[in-house]
């Protein structure tokens, strides 16, 4: 019997996989980007191209206090980003269409 080689012995070979497609990245501080994965490293360091950041904010109002505060978002957009790999949450690839 033929061994198949393994691919994905190690849990970054599916980042490794998402080179050159878009990707979600999910960080700390309810924070969201969607980009193009040009590089990453062994700490998570990601470097992303036509990235487009979501920031979510939550508004409380002071009037209805049972009712959960409404949620703003905020959307910026970058040629080029670095991203420090401890501020990653999650890398997962981008379902929908692709740029």
């Amino acid at each position: 019997m033929e061994e198949k080689e393994d691919t994905h012995a190690e849990p970054l070979d599916l980042v490794r996989l998402c080179i050159d497609e878009i990707v979600i990245i999910k960080l700390r501080g309810d924070r969201e980007l969607k980009g193009r994965l040009h590089a990453y490293d062994s700490h998570c360091n990601l470097v992303l191209g036509d990235v487009e950041e979501t920031i979510y904010v939550a508004e409380e109002e002071d009037e209805d206090e049972d009712e959960p505060p409404s949620v703003k978002t905020i959307k910026k957009q970058s040629e080029m980003l670095f991203v420090r790999g401890d501020s990653v949450v999650l890398i997962a690839p981008f379902a929908g269409t692709t740029h």
